[in-house]
């Protein structure tokens, strides 16, 4: 199992030295990010330089925005509010070139910055990783018509907006959330597909790891969040000392 770190800002840094401490897996949430066009293709030129694997959760459900994480040379793409199969095949398409999908040709990073062999499109088709996010109670509702898609890899589960989706005031990784995330691994299972899954928590990951299908990923330490959270172990020393 890959473990991946979490970054919303386009920090060059804060990749640096989560690859220094082991971490060569780096998800980029674009969609509630700081990421500009300019920045995501400089960052995530400097992270393959790093030889850091890039997943990148795109703006939205678009050909653009799958597109140009793909060019830029993103090795997933995660894709959010995907509503049901229909959705799924509509825009999952757009990761994967011709005649598997309608992804289109681009000269840059993605393909060395020139031309490149006929056989160069299916092997980046099964390089490159399309994992649609289950977070909507539609996208649960059809997770099997999903998963039978020839353009998905798997599935990035979503629970906060999962939890939200399905009627439940907030994600607490109450029995009903869990319940979600083992029908999620248990259709990937049935697939033969990948999932990924973010475990914030020491209890989640347990959980994971305790199931019959094993997340191929599993996303920690969120970028604020890890911050946040040293400076709170900072305020507390301080306090400590007497010296707040």
């Amino acid at each position: 199992m890959k473990i991946a770190t979490w970054m919303t800002t386009p920090h060059l840094q804060h990749a640096e030295i989560a690859h220094d401490c082991g971490f060569s897996n780096i998800v980029l949430d674009i969609e509630h990010g700081s990421f500009d066009l300019g920045a995501l293709d400089m960052f995530i030129g400097f992270l393959k330089a790093r030889g850091i694997g890039v997943h990148a959760k795109v703006l939205g459900p678009s050909m653009e925005a799958v597109q140009q994480a793909l060019d830029f040379g993103a090795d997933s793409v995660i894709i959010p509010h995907i509503e049901g199969a229909a959705h799924a095949e509509a825009v999952c398409a757009c990761a994967k070139y011709p005649p598997l999908g309608k992804r289109s040709f681009a000269g840059g990073r993605c393909m060395g910055f020139q031309r490149q062999s006929d056989d160069y499109f299916p092997a980046e088709n099964a390089r490159t990783r399309c994992w649609p996010m289950c977070e909507t109670a539609g996208a649960l509702e059809e997770i099997e018509a999903i998963l039978a898609l020839p353009t998905v890899d798997g599935i990035f589960l979503g629970p906060s907006d999962l939890s939200l989706s399905r009627g439940r005031p907030n994600y607490h990784f109450t029995e009903a959330d869990r319940e979600d995330i083992a029908q999620v691994a248990a259709a990937c299972k049935a697939a033969g597909k990948e999932w990924v899954m973010p475990g914030w928590r020491a209890d989640e990951r347990e959980f994971v790891r305790g199931l019959p299908l094993k997340p191929v990923m599993m996303v920690v330490g969120p970028q604020l969040g890890l911050i946040r959270a040293a400076f709170e172990g900072l305020a507390g020393a301080l306090k400590a000392e007497g010296l707040r």
